[in-house]
């Protein structure tokens, strides 16, 4: 049998991956990354991500969609203004993108990555 055209996204679906940021881009708290990979092919990536308390340095070369699921985090654009983040909330990341992310509340989001 052919593989599915359907493809669930959620932690079942998928081996988590862990990790923490580089330690040069780590502001404050001991932040940890786990992510729940559904779909990585032809420069799209889409998933479930999640973070613990922490504060980190962001830049993206990349275009990203995010969904926030739970917790409450903080974005901060170089020489913008602090954007609060609750479960519901939906945004995007433009490539170029350079500021903090601080976790306030354990934050799990939806993201779909296009290179």
């Amino acid at each position: 049998m052919s593989e599915s055209l359907f493809l669930p996204v959620d932690t079942e679906a998928a081996e988590p991956e862990t990790e923490r940021p580089a330690p040069e881009k780590l502001i404050s708290g001991d932040p940890f990354f786990t992510t729940w990979n559904a779909e990585a092919r032809d420069g799209l990536y889409c998933g479930i991500w999640q973070a613990t308390p922490g504060k980190w340095r962001i830049s993206y070369d990349e275009w990203e969609f995010c969904h926030i699921l739970d917790g409450v985090s903080v974005i901060v654009e170089e020489g913008g203004k602090a954007v609060t983040l609750r479960a519901g909330d939906s945004f995007i990341l433009r490539p170029g993108f350079k500021g903090t992310w601080e976790v306030i509340e354990t934050t799990r989001k939806e993201y779909v990555i296009r290179l």
